[in-house]
């Protein structure tokens, strides 16, 4: 993985939507550190969107609607909250300048979060940035069960709905393993990234119940096909 400091250029949404169309996103050494690198990784994780397989248990989680659902409507609230998370990793922190750049974006309609609730509180989440056929999840948090994880069935079933063809991960853990996350060369991640890029995709904040549950099914359906 290169790690490439970013100097002092602030970190504006338009340098970002260019580095994510170049295949690279920023991140800071700790919380509090104020220096930004720009990450370029030797692999790139990958969620195929058709071969997504969500646990039997996590499946009847999401049919039981434990958690209000939303987009879009608490992003600052959600990378805030990934940002105070305690990370695996201790070079994947969110520092203020890359949590503002983000949430301009999200003004602009480049970033957005998906949001469990539980009685009125937000209780987890997931944020990141789409560009044209491409999703670059960028991080998520979770102080309820399952909450983040039920996020991320509903991000799929969104990307789905949307025609999005490609989720970036950035790197594959333990926890997406489970869910299909693959690892793949740079150069094969770059053409994956090159094409997506090509594809005129829409990120639907708001959708009826309805449409939803039929966006779900197939996703949740596919699943039963996998060992859980």
């Amino acid at each position: 993985m290169r790690a490439i400091p970013a100097g002092r250029h602030k970190l504006t949404p338009e340098l970002l939507l260019r580095a994510y169309a170049s295949g690279i996103f920023p991140m800071a050494e700790s919380r509090d550190d104020p220096v930004i690198y720009w990450i370029d990784p030797e692999v790139r994780g990958v969620l195929p969107l058709h071969a997504f397989h969500v646990p039997r248990r996590l499946r009847k989680t999401v049919r039981r609607k434990v958690f209000e659902v939303r987009c879009d409507t608490a992003f600052e609230r959600v990378i805030r909250a990934c940002a105070d998370t305690p990370r695996a990793q201790p070079d994947t922190w969110i520092n203020d300048e890359i949590a503002d750049a983000y949430i301009e974006l999200h003004r602009l309609g480049f970033a957005h979060s998906v949001e469990c609730w539980s009685n009125g509180r937000l209780v987890g989440g997931l944020y990141g940035v789409a560009l044209g056929g491409v999703f670059c999840g960028e991080s998520m948090f979770s102080e309820a069960t399952d909450a983040s994880k039920v996020a991320l069935v509903h991000l799929v079933a969104r990307l789905r709905l949307g025609r999005f063809v490609l989720l970036d991960v950035q790197f594959v853990t333990d926890h997406l393993r489970r869910f299909g996350a693959v690892e793949i060369a740079a150069r094969d991640y770059l053409e994956l990234l090159d094409a997506a890029l090509q594809v005129q995709a829409q990120f639907y904040s708001e959708v009826a119940d309805g449409d939803l549950d039929s966006a779900l099914a197939p996703v949740l359906r596919q699943s039963t096909t996998h060992t859980s």
